[in-house]
């Protein structure tokens, strides 16, 4: 798999694996986009506090899988908190995610 689709979650067994084992969902959609669906037990992040939240989402204590609309926002959150040691993966679409779990 190339870059891009690493980036936009695809084709990724590892989000998987970590859904598995019990990692916490975040959506970095906004708030209404959330409101018109979402994976169950999902925790709604909107993509521009991810920066503010750092704290919070260091300190879950659990691996975490992002994901948004198609894999663009989750694969920008998943990027950043990789680069800050956080045991994460891009999920990809809200939807596909939601066939994962």
């Amino acid at each position: 798999m190339g870059l891009l689709g690493s980036l936009l979650g695809r084709g990724s067994g590892a989000a998987a694996e970590l859904l598995k084992d019990g990692a916490v969902i975040i959506d970095v959609r906004t708030p209404g986009e959330f409101q018109g669906g979402h994976v169950k037990g999902a925790k709604n992040i909107p993509l521009q506090e991810i920066q503010k939240r750092e704290n919070e989402i260091m300190n879950i204590g659990k691996p975490v899988v992002f994901c948004c609309a198609s894999g663009g926002r989750s694969g920008q959150a998943t990027s950043y908190f990789k680069s800050k040691g956080l045991n994460c993966e891009n999920g990809g679409g809200w939807m596909q995610v939601n066939g994962m779990v």
